[in-house]
């Protein structure tokens, strides 16, 4: 009996994890794509990229000329429905800089939820509650309740600490728990 009891709780914590992308070197990053401050005029420029060793590498330039300041990294997804989880807990290492970690519940949305995580410098659990992503349009926050956390179809990053920085984040895997 007692088996078949941890044999159900450990069923359940296996089911409670859904993995939005996992790194590796075969990942195929044809679906994420850069947006910087260029389509305001800016002058910054992110990349993404795959690394050797299987991170996905969004580095670049924050640049303030032409009132810019941010680079961002986004990825569509097929609508998924994820009333059963409560947060995103991704694996990381950034630069010892500040990032914003953005989702939506609709790719149509004109706004995203949003929060703000600082790096070490070395790896990582971030874990972001569903309850903390607030609503936010154009970098300011918008007069609605926070993420519902009822579906999700985009996921994404974005630096924009308001100065002029390279920055580079490595990315090892992005789950919901």
């Amino acid at each position: 009996m007692l088996v078949n009891t941890l044999s159900f709780i450990l069923y359940l914590v296996v089911m409670q994890t859904q993995v939005i992308f996992d790194f590796t070197p075969n990942a195929d990053l044809s679906g994420w794509y850069v947006v910087d401050d260029g389509v305001m005029g800016g002058r910054s420029a992110g990349d993404f990229r795959l690394s050797a060793e299987g991170n996905g590498v969004f580095a670049g330039t924050v640049s303030l000329a032409n009132n810019g300041g941010f680079s961002s990294v986004r990825y569509p997804f097929t609508r998924r429905d994820v009333g059963g989880f409560s947060k995103v807990v991704i694996r990381l290492r950034g630069d010892g800089k500040n990032y914003q970690f953005r989702v939506k519940t609709s790719s149509r949305d004109y706004y995203s939820y949003i929060t703000t995580f600082s790096t070490s410098g070395d790896w990582q659990v971030v874990e972001i509650p569903f309850r903390d992503l607030y609503p936010s349009f154009r970098g300011r926050r918008l007069n609605q309740p926070n993420y519902p956390g009822e579906a999700l179809e985009e996921i994404g990053f974005l630096i924009g600490n308001k100065q002029a920085e390279d920055f580079t984040l490595l990315i090892d895997k992005i789950e919901l728990e």
